[in-house]
């Protein structure tokens, strides 16, 4: 399981379909659940980015 999700599609799938879902959350869902939603996902979006930038750098030095 831990290979599946930290493969590159499923990392660009997870940090697209994040950030996306955490910009529309605020106008979408009204009030506080809007803006814990769009807290979470954003959370998982900025996980997801930093794991394909950190792993850019692995990629590149195994090269």
């Amino acid at each position: 399981m831990k290979a599946l999700l930290s493969s590159r599609p499923v990392l660009w799938f997870l940090f697209l379909f994040n950030a996306v879902v955490a910009a529309a959350a605020p106008f979408v869902v009204d009030g506080t659940q809007g803006v814990m939603t769009a807290a979470g996902m954003g959370v998982v979006s900025l996980g997801s980015g930093v794991e394909l930038v950190r792993g850019r750098g692995k990629r590149a030095a195994a090269v």
